[in-house]
């Protein structure tokens, strides 16, 4: 009997890590001799990075860098275990996490300290990279990271602009000649989710600025500066961003990613998982078990249990997903595999005390469920 455990983590309470492993002892607890193989994953998003360096025996390092409001904050990047792959979140240098919810302004925000860890991993001589996008407290379009990188953003009087979405609007000239040019001589995969374009009522700044701290004034200064940096990015380079799918990841992001860097973007589970070598662990599998804190119908949009699901399925292999809480319209999941979905909640409590209980209850799900679906199989 195979077992392959591929939970992301349970945000707020346990990583995907400790998830796989409470997974893994209650599996044992059920059939003590089923062999487990243990994926810890994550859909692209925060926990990328510490994810493909424990599968593949890499190696974090951290940097100091320039948070979102230009303050020092320590971030990492990864390198894979192939010692040729750096992969870099976004969210370590310019996430939400790093300021406190009062503070965030992404008027003021920057991407500046993204570009120092990409540059500081050209200076080591990586070439090629994965960048997992989410999470972002920022707002500029990647103009922060950038400048970092080399890129000047002149106003009228020829003086380098600031920090922020605010300051795109004083953007008057963009000079490219000293954008390091290590970027042309690399690779960089961009794994998003994200669809939306750059500006425009589906784009950065109304979608995600508000997440971000954004009031409705600000939204539309933001939106209209993005305008801006949009058409000097076409005169520039000749890409039009403005709406381009994509190119309003992370505040934006995604759009300097697309016009300066040799990139491709891909969906940010299957960059995961390709890299986890999901497939090749799943041949002559019984089940897979996967599962994150909330699963509802938005799980479908290219969350981790329907990307893992989504995978099995292509192997005839059934999915039982086990999550924090339950959400509407799960049905949306069936059609990928899926063939149950658990709470790991045994009754009544607080959230806190579920948080706080997190590796006990999913011990005990995983194995009710292994002794309801073996069972049944017999």
């Amino acid at each position: 009997m195979k077992i392959v455990i591929a939970p992301d983590s349970f945000k707020g309470s346990v990583s995907a890590q400790e998830a796989a492993l409470s997974i893994e002892r209650g599996v044992r607890r059920a059939y003590t001799h089923a062999e487990t193989v243990l994926v810890p994953v994550a859909d692209g998003g925060e926990g990328t990075m510490e994810n493909l360096v424990a599968a593949t025996n890499g190696q974090e390092i951290e940097v100091a860098v320039t948070g979102p409001l230009g303050l020092p904050v320590q971030a990492k990047f990864g390198v894979l275990g192939d010692q040729q792959t750096c992969v870099i979140e976004m969210a370590s240098a310019s996430g939400l996490h790093t300021i406190e919810a009062s503070e965030r302004n992404p008027l003021k925000a920057t991407t500046y300290g993204t570009g120092e860890l990409i540059k500081r991993a050209l200076d080591m001589g990586y070439r090629d990279f994965v960048l997992a996008l989410g999470g972002s407290a920022t707002n500029d379009g990647g103009a922060g990271m950038l400048q970092a990188l080399g890129l000047k953003l002149l106003d009228q009087s020829g003086r380098e602009i600031g920090y922020g979405g605010g300051e795109l609007e004083k953007l008057a000239q963009v000079e490219s000649e000293q954008l390091d040019q290590r970027i042309k001589e690399s690779h960089f995969l961009i794994a998003s989710d994200v669809d939306n374009p750059f500006i425009g009522e589906n784009g950065a700044s109304y979608v995600f600025g508000p997440q971000k701290g954004a009031t409705p004034e600000m939204v539309e200064i933001l939106d209209h500066n993005l305008s801006h940096w949009a058409d000097l990015i076409e005169e520039t380079t000749n890409i039009r961003v403005h709406d381009r799918p994509g190119a309003g990841a992370a505040g934006g992001i995604g759009g300097a990613f697309q016009a300066f860097f040799p990139a491709e973007m891909k969906r940010g589970i299957d960059v995961v998982l390709d890299y986890m070598n999901l497939a090749e662990k799943l041949v002559n599998a019984d089940l897979v078990i996967t599962g994150e804190g909330q699963v509802d119908f938005q799980t479908a949009y290219g969350k981790t249990p329907m990307g893992v699901a989504e995978m099995a399925k292509k192997q005839h292999v059934p999915t039982i997903i086990v999550a924090g809480s339950v959400g509407e319209k799960i049905e949306a999941l069936y059609p990928y595999g899926v063939i149950g979905i658990y709470s790991m909640v045994n009754g009544p409590m607080k959230l806190e005390e579920a948080i706080d209980n997190a590796e006990i209850l999913l011990e005990q799900v995983a194995e009710q469920l292994c002794r309801t679906y073996f069972y049944n199989r017999q």
